[in-house]
């Protein structure tokens, strides 16, 4: 019998069957932490799951983590699916309480049963009178089940959603025959609407001799009384008492008081012993906690508005206009209805602090929601609470959170959503944006509509490219672009020192930094488009002074910080962007836009005896590997024009190499970089080291517009670049760029690529 070695999670009044799903989060602390890097590493996600450790030391169930997720609090979440049962031969480790707890085990020899077909149609068909006779079973497991044909998955599949008894459960998980739990599921199914029928007969009776509420209402206080004068009134009672009071309170919709009453009335009669009455409890509280009717007043001046955010915010002058437009056309048109912003720029440049800023200074409350890397839609919409662990989904508990029902919502990364089987999180949240639909919306766990019209959203993304389509299109992309140096430069003067010097017990002029020095620590301490990090280097330097004095009680008023400064404090220099090189054959400068803003893009050319074939390196994209082409096909077609003996194209193979090969490179706007450097190679001329070019080509030779222009032209401007060609259709975009950049750089334009050759040709 096969044995193997698996990491072990031990439940604790939780129990999962094979073929379920069980949501876990781990305190950070917790050495269960060690359990599923473990699982991750060395066991292909597997692990296995031991409910009741006490009671059940024979039998476990091989597991699957499907999903690893780091929260922002620290803490792991985790997703584990059942897979088997499997028998635990022992345990390791059980003494050493600092390790993880490992078994061995071995798999059970299941033998095939016949008829399973006749036996799950049985069960079906119980299953469809039971959920029929009693109310409050949901009757979503039916559409979970109606395909499945396997009995072992499908008795595991209903026990996990009609069994509730706890050790009723535990024996199904120690019964690895089949047969015999198909039996002992129809043995429960037939006692329950036994149990059901004798339930609703003793209701019938009683209602017969009641008169409607009002004698109910007396016959209770009569027993509470009673209890009270026999010392048996129980803390349950008070709680009880104490949620009826809330439920009278609550500002919210009838509806929803109406099902409040329902709960707690059940939470009422079901025992304390029973699962569901923590599951009735839970739910009474989510529904007395959102804010139905909780509104904060907005701040209807929007000049205050705008001071706010000139304060809070350097730059982004048509971002902050743009902002203030949006606020004035809901404000003259009193309602919510309009276009969602949202705000598209990369990492670091202001897009969560912004929309801080503008909860702040229209008087909402703000919460944030990041739907990076979500692949299921019940994380946003709440999963049904017929699943173990279920809860609301964000939206309802940033709801919550807010503590009203018109906050500003952010909702963060929309183009890192993932979609998969579990269903398209971006087709959820365009439902969400809706104002038509919103107005209806329902979680899967509170199954009540909450209206979210009254919610400002604004989504952020780091590229437009990766915005879902159907999605895009109902966004006002609001661009917020890197700053460039000398921003960064100004920023660091009037916003980031001030409040670091602050922050550290220093008054503001106590630190004298020259711009040159900031600039040094911006260019080679720091690779990003926004401030953040330039913001923790400077944090850095003033950590390690503040130490310094305290540590050698010095007293100074002022200290200078230069270049060597920065060596002391920082260390050696972490980044270097491309300079530009000198002249050579088959080597040109394109133009690249990253995460972290602009850079040149030196592309070389080469060739060698061969047979035509292209040979492309340095980790390019599909994009470019396409333009690639293009560019090779382009000069075979027109050889000629650029005088290229045609025997060297057609006995050689060419080579295209982008540098810096760890980084992937990929975009269309290489193109008319690539083309030149093919002929540069083919015909032995230079190319002046000082030109840099940006455009894409077609197989005609048009030069197509390209995106990112301003970050590429201040990469290009850092490497010392002195003239850069690009399309004519980007000539509009040269009034966003700063005007101490296109000082100090030669602009060309080109609609076709023969311009580009002219230009070349002619030494301009």
């Amino acid at each position: 019998m096969k044995k193997y070695n698996l990491p072990v999670i031990l439940l604790n009044g939780i129990i999962l069957l094979p073929n379920n799903k069980l949501k876990l989060e781990f305190d950070s602390k917790n050495t269960d932490n060690n359990v599923i890097d473990m699982s991750l590493l060395f066991h292909n996600n597997n692990i296995l799951v031991v409910s009741e450790y006490s009671t059940n030391k024979e039998i476990g169930v091989l597991a699957k983590i499907k999903n690893n997720l780091e929260l922002p609090n620290g803490n792991t979440r985790i997703e584990i699916v059942g897979i088997k049962r499997v028998k635990i031969v022992e345990f390791l480790n059980l003494s050493k309480t600092n390790e993880p707890l490992e078994s061995i085990v071995s798999e059970f020899n299941i033998s095939k049963i016949e008829n399973e077909d006749i036996i799950i149609s049985k069960l079906k068909k119980e299953l469809k009178e039971y959920i029929k006779l009693i109310p409050y079973v949901s009757n979503s497991i039916l559409d979970v089940i109606e395909k499945e044909k396997d009995l072992s998955k499908f008795v595991d599949i209903i026990t996990s959603n009609v069994i509730t008894d706890r050790k009723r459960i535990m024996e199904y998980l120690k019964t690895v025959d089949s047969l015999k739990r198909a039996e002992m599921l129809l043995q429960d199914i037939y006692l329950e609407k036994e149990k059901f029928q004798i339930e609703r007969n003793l209701d019938l009776k009683v209602k017969k001799e009641l008169d409607d509420n009002q004698k109910e209402f007396i016959l209770k206080e009569k027993l509470r009384f009673i209890k009270e004068e026999l010392g048996e009134y129980s803390s349950k009672d008070v709680e009880v008492e104490n949620l009826k009071k809330k439920i009278e309170q609550l500002d919210c919709p009838k509806k929803i008081k109406e099902r409040l009453k329902y709960e707690l009335d059940r939470y009422e009669k079901n025992s304390n012993l029973s699962p569901e009455s923590n599951v009735i409890r839970d739910y009474i509280d989510w529904l007395l906690n959102l804010p139905w009717n909780n509104f904060t007043t907005d701040n209807k001046v929007l000049k205050k508005v705008k001071e706010i955010l000139d304060n809070s915010h350097y730059g982004l002058k048509e971002v902050k206009e743009r902002i203030i437009e949006y606020l004035a056309v809901r404000q003259m048109n009193n309602n919510s209805n309009g276009p969602v912003i949202c705000l598209v720029g990369p990492p670091g440049v202001g897009k969560t602090s912004l929309a801080i800023s503008i909860a702040k200074a229209i008087n909402r409350n703000f919460v944030k929601i990041s739907v990076g890397g979500i692949s299921d839609e019940a994380e946003i919409i709440g999963h049904r609470k017929t699943y173990i662990g279920a809860s609301p989904g964000r939206i309802i508990t940033s709801l919550k959170k807010a503590k009203t029902n018109n906050p500003l919502m952010l909702i963060d990364e929309i183009d890192k959503m993932n979609k998969d089987y579990h269903g398209d999180p971006a087709s959820t949240l365009l439902n969400i944006l809706d104002k038509e639909q919103n107005k209806y919306f329902s979680d899967n766990y509170i199954e009540e509509e909450f209206d979210l019209s009254n919610v400002l959203f604004i989504l952020t993304a780091n590229y437009i490219e990766d915005i879902p389509e159907a999605l895009k299109d109902r966004l006002e992309i609001v661009n917020i672009s890197g700053y460039t140096e000398l921003e960064k430069v100004d920023i660091a003067y009037k916003y980031l020192l001030p409040k670091i010097l602050k922050n550290n017990g220093l008054k503001e002029n106590f630190v004298n930094i020259n711009q040159d020095t900031i600039l040094k620590i911006i260019r080679n301490y720091t690779k990003e488009a926004g401030v953040r990090e330039l913001e923790r280097q400077l944090d850095k330097i003033i950590r390690k002074i503040v130490t310094q004095i305290v540590l050698n009680n010095i007293k100074i008023n002022k200290i200078n910080i230069n270049n060597k400064s920065i060596l002391k404090y920082l260390g050696n220099e972490k980044y270097k962007y491309n300079k530009k090189s000198k002249s050579q054959v088959g080597v040109v400068n394109g133009l690249a836009y990253t995460i972290y803003g602009g850079d040149i893009l030196p592309i070389e050319v080469n060739y060698f005896k061969g047979k035509g074939n292209l040979v492309l390196t340095g980790n390019l994209g599909n994009v470019m590997k396409e333009s690639a082409t293009i560019a090779l096909n382009y000069v075979k077609a027109n050889y000629k024009k650029y005088g290229i003996n045609y025997e060297v194209l057609t006995n050689n193979d060419i080579h295209i190499h982008v540098p810096e090969g760890a980084i992937k490179k990929d975009g269309p706007s290489a193109g008319i970089a690539l083309t030149l450097a093919i002929i540069s190679a083919l015909t032995n001329k230079k190319i002046s080291s000082d030109i840099a070019l940006t455009g894409e080509i077609t197989l005609r030779g048009h030069v197509l517009a390209i995106g990112g222009l301003k970050e590429k032209v201040i990469g290009a401007l850092r490497a010392g670049i002195k003239t850069i060609i690009i399309p004519k259709d980007n000539l509009d975009q040269l009034n966003d760029i700063p005007k101490e950049v296109t000082e100090n750089i030669k602009f060309i334009m080109v609609k076709e690529f023969k311009e580009v050759y002219e230009v070349i040709k002619n030494g301009k």
